[in-house]
C-alpha cells in the first residue's frame, strides 16, 4: 500500500493532470483565455493572486528541499533536527494559511462576482 500511494499515484496524478491539460488545449482552444476580468475587481485579484503564488511556491520549495536534502548536511550546517521540524512546521504553516487565503480570495472573486463568472 505503501508502494502505491508514494510511489506510483504522485506520477499517475502528474499524468492525468498532464494529458488532460492536453487533450482541452487540443479540443478547446479558445477557453484558455484570460478576458478583461484582471481589469474588473483589480484589488482583490491582485492579493489572492499573490498570496496563492508566494504560498504554492514556498510549498513546493520547501517539500524541494526539505525531502531531498540529505540529513547529513543539516549536521555540517550545525542545524539540529528539532530546529529543521520547527522550522518547517511554521514556514510551512505561514505558506500554507497565505495559500489558503490566496485560493479563497480567488474562489470568491469567481464564485460571487457576476461579470467574472
Amino acid at each position: 500500500m505503501n508502494d502505491v500511494l508514494f510511489g506510483w499515484y504522485p506520477y499517475f496524478c502528474l499524468t492525468v493532470f498532464l494529458l488532460g491539460s492536453l487533450i482541452r488545449f487540443d479540443r478547446e482552444q479558445y477557453t484558455w483565455k484570460t478576458g478583461s476580468s484582471q481589469l474588473l475587481r483589480r484589488r482583490q485579484l491582485r492579493w489572492g493572486s499573490n498570496l496563492f503564488h508566494v504560498g504554492i511556491l514556498a510549498i513546493f520549495g520547501g517539500h524541494f528541499v526539505g525531502l531531498l536534502t540529505p540529513i547529513w548536511v543539516f549536521d555540517a550546517l550545525g542545524i539540529s533536527h528539532s530546529f529543521k521540524q520547527g522550522l518547517a512546521i511554521t514556514v510551512g504553516g505561514i505558506a500554507g494559511v497565505a495559500c489558503f487565503v490566496g485560493i479563497a480570495l480567488l474562489a470568491h472573486r469567481r464564485l460571487f462576482d457576476a461579470r467574472i463568472r
